[in-house]
Formats: C-alpha cells, sequence, structure tokens
C-alpha cells in the first residue's frame, strides 16, 4: 500500500491532489470550517441524529421500543468495534500519511502521525451512519450522507488519501452489517429490562412500566375505566 502511494502516476494519489488542491484555492476561514467539520462537527452531527432518533423512539413507546432503542444502542457499539478492528490493520499495513511522502500537499491539522490506511475517522462515522440506518431508514441516509461528506473532508485535509476513507467505509459497513444480528440478540432482552424498570425504564419507553403493564392488560382500557369509576364515586 505505501509502495502505491509513492507512485505519481497512482490514481489515489492524483486524486488526492485534486481535492486538497481545493484547500489551497480556498479563503482562509472556509479550510477552518472544513478542519472543524472534518475533525468533530460531522461525527458530532451523526451521534445528535443518533440521540434525536432515539427521543423519538421513546416518546411514541409502543411493543417494538425495546428492540428500536437496542438497535439504535448498537451503533455507538458498532462505532466503537470497528476502530478496534482497524488497529490491526493499521500496524499491519503501515501506510505514512500522504503528507509525509508527498510534497505540496496543503495539510490542515497537525499532530497526525500514526499510520493513514485505514481512516479511522472514516470508520468510525460510517459505522454509525449504517447502523443508525438499520434501526431508522430517515435518519441513517441522512447520516450516510454526513459520512461520505466526512470522507471527503479528510482528504480535502490532506491528511488521508482517498483509500484509506474508501476502506474506512467499508470496514465501517461491514462490522455494523455483519455483527448487527449478533448485537440485536444480546441487546434486546438488556432493552427490555430496562423498559420494565421502574426507575430507568423512561430510557426506552416514556410510557414507562406502567404503560407496558396497561398494554398488556386482558379488558384494554380497564385500569383507565376503574380509574374514572373511583373519582365518579369519591365526587358522589
Amino acid at each position: 500500500m505505501a509502495g502505491l502511494a509513492d507512485s505519481g502516476s497512482n490514481p489515489d494519489v492524483e486524486l488526492l491532489y485534486d481535492i486538497n488542491g481545493l484547500a489551497k484555492d480556498a479563503p482562509h476561514w472556509f479550510d477552518r470550517v472544513m478542519e472543524f467539520v472534518g475533525e468533530y462537527g460531522l461525527l458530532f452531527a451523526i451521534v445528535l441524529l443518533v440521540l434525536w432518533c432515539w427521543w423519538g423512539v421513546r416518546r411514541r413507546g409502543g411493543e417494538d421500543a425495546a428492540s428500536s432503542v437496542a438497535a439504535l444502542l448498537w451503533a455507538p457499539l458498532a462505532a466503537g468495534v470497528a476502530v478496534l478492528v482497524n488497529v490491526p490493520i493499521r500496524g499491519f499495513v503501515e501506510r505514512p500519511r500522504p503528507f509525509k511522502t508527498h510534497d505540496g500537499l496543503e495539510v490542515l491539522v497537525d499532530g497526525k502521525n500514526d499510520f493513514s490506511f485505514v481512516s479511522d475517522h472514516a470508520t468510525l462515522v460510517m459505522a454509525l451512519a449504517v447502523a443508525l440506518f438499520v434501526a431508522h431508514r430517515r435518519f441513517g441516509i441522512a447520516a450516510i450522507v454526513l459520512a461520505l461528506f466526512g470522507g471527503f473532508a479528510r482528504v480535502y485535509m490532506g491528511v488521508h488519501y482517498p483509500t484509506d476513507v474508501v476502506g474506512g467505509f467499508a470496514l465501517g459497513t461491514a462490522v455494523a452489517l455483519l455483527l448487527s444480528p449478533l448485537a440485536m440478540a444480546l441487546l434486546t432482552p438488556l432493552t427490555r429490562a430496562i423498559e420494565r424498570s421502574p426507575r430507568v425504564g423512561w430510557l426506552v419507553s416514556a410510557r414507562g412500566p406502567e404503560g407496558a403493564a396497561g398494554r398488556g392488560a386482558v379488558i384494554p382500557g380497564a385500569r383507565k375505566e376503574s380509574a374514572e369509576a373511583g373519582e365518579r364515586d369519591l365526587a358522589a
């Protein structure tokens, strides 16, 4: 991989210069924005999407609340697992950062002295986005679009080759999809137990354990009718 990067005729290197060249022509303030977006902003935005989706799921409640929250809980876990899987990959490939082997790059962020392939950022954001897509299509599509732009930003910043980003996308997607059935099998019983808890049940369903009990009543609405009858008796 490092050998391919040394070739100036390599399409990977040519695309690196084309995308990073945009940073040289852009205003200074725009480069600072791209630096923040590529380093922190897009990751933060995808995390907010996961939280937004969780908030909607718990407010809606319903019989599938536990499984939906379990799917959302898998999103950050998938990102963590994917980054851990990437540790031996980066150590095995040992591809230097592009600015270490190529001159004339506009590097927007300092301190990147570790290996380049696979991109941790690309792996992280795509694992989050794909896992969110499995849980909720609309939120997931928005997150995937943000993740793709995040990969572009890493090349724009001069800290990754395009193939570093593509490799990160592939790794994040593979972990999020392939381990999803196992994760759901382990996490769904946990979220169901949390939903039944009188103290932390609100994390899964805003209706709480009382709402769950009401849904399991033999005669729907029986609890409500009994309460109303009691109020009428007291009024009398």
